[in-house]
């Protein structure tokens, strides 16, 4: 039985049929000497699983996914063992509980794919391709959030670099490679905004502080993201500290743009102009980023495809996080509330980086910081914030 209902017609992938014939031979598992059983017994346990994969996988698309491979080798089983590994619990927000250890396996594996992308981000693949919109100036309201509350904003977008595995299933070389483009690539940047290339391994005690950086966790361990560590992982700096750059962590590059004052309009300002920057450097250096037609930038994780942006806003609330209506609230807006390491400040953020663009992804965000905090304003006063409850967005 589905759990997550199937396409009416035809499976998806069927969108990708002529490629997937030419890319996959009658029997792929036999060029690697692996000692498997049928795709009945390897079929993994999912009955205490609460990620999407584990709600949405089932036996029959297990069989279809199991004897395909990528050009470079990975196999289903590789794609779905971050959900193996961190199953999950039921009062959690369900993660993707997978991972793309290539471009080609949101093609190979679409039937699968497509389906943990829709249910996480709540909207639709079509053939269209989807909306891009870096223009700043559509952007309204992110530059006066009320500083009473609102304390902190970071931008921040991922990019997969177009022929190279992604970080879980790259090889030490491959990793290295990247290195020298993003040295190449961010050198070129430094004429405009001059800053300077850390190598994590250089890094001492303070300037990881500094960074707010965190060693690589024990799931990052097991599935493969931290091979090598920190062997070819940097940071790139800016001079004036509006930009920072992460090489071959848990994506190939990671953009970060951060404001004390909360201005996101600034600091989504300042992301777009050297995102764009970075990603004709890249062009000319004959690596674009990595970009599908229907799904728009992809990356390792499908939680980041379509923009690959999040923006991530600290707020300080005391009395809104206790509200039992809170939950539906978040939902209605398409936001998540993370705790912090202060009591009373949280954190903000949008679930989804798929189904709007890059302008419409941060609106969301500024529109629903601000009605947060005009709840938290009518709590204060002992009022009601049933008039304040938004529709499903």
């Amino acid at each position: 039985m589905w759990k997550v209902k199937p396409p009416v017609y035809y499976p998806m992938e069927t969108r990708y049929r002529a490629t997937l014939e030419s890319l996959v031979p009658p029997d792929p598992m036999s060029q690697f000497p692996l000692r498997r059983g049928s795709p009945d017994e390897e079929f993994p346990d999912l009955s205490r699983n609460h990620t999407w994969m584990g709600r949405i996988l089932t036996a029959a698309m297990y069989r279809r996914q199991f004897h395909r491979c990528t050009h470079s080798g990975v196999l289903f089983d590789d794609v779905i063992r971050p959900g193996l590994e961190e199953p999950g619990d039921w009062c959690s927000p369900a993660s993707v509980g997978c991972v793309a250890g290539d471009a080609e396996s949101y093609i190979m594996f679409c039937d699968f794919f497509d389906r943990v992308i829709e249910a996480h981000h709540g909207h639709k693949i079509t053939s269209q391709t989807p909306e891009s919109d870096f223009n700043c100036d559509n952007l309204k309201g992110g530059e006066d959030l009320d500083r009473s509350y609102a304390v902190r904003c970071e931008v921040s977008v991922v990019r997969g670099v177009e022929g190279f595995c992604f970080p879980t299933h790259c090889s030490r070389g491959e990793r290295r490679e990247l290195l020298t483009l993003a040295r190449r690539a961010l050198q070129s940047l430094e004429e405009d905004l001059p800053g300077r290339l850390l190598l994590l391994e250089d890094l001492n005690q303070d300037q990881q502080r500094e960074l707010d950086f965190d060693p690589p966790s024990d799931s990052q361990l097991r599935i493969g993201v931290a091979r090598d560590w920190p062997d070819a992982r940097g940071v790139w700096v800016s001079k004036d500290g509006s930009l920072v750059v992460w090489v071959n962590m848990e994506d190939h590059l990671r953009l970060v743009s951060t404001r004390d004052d909360a201005n996101i309009t600034e600091a989504f300002k300042c992301m777009c102009i050297n995102l764009q920057k970075l990603e004709d450097l890249y062009r000319e250096l004959k690596h674009p980023f990595t970009w599908k037609q229907q799904l728009g930038w992809v990356s390792s994780s499908p939680a980041d495809v379509g923009t690959g942006l999040r923006i991530r806003v600290n707020l300080k609330l005391q009395l809104l996080p206790k509200h039992n209506r809170l939950q539906d609230v978040l939902k209605r807006l398409r936001l998540c509330m993370d705790t912090t390491d202060s009591p009373a400040l949280y954190c903000v953020s949008n679930t989804a980086t798929f189904g709007l663009s890059e302008v419409g992804l941060t609106q969301l965000v500024v529109d629903g910081v601000k009605l947060l905090i005009a709840m938290e304003k009518r709590l204060e006063v002992n009022g009601d914030i049933e008039g304040l409850i938004p529709a499903q967005k």
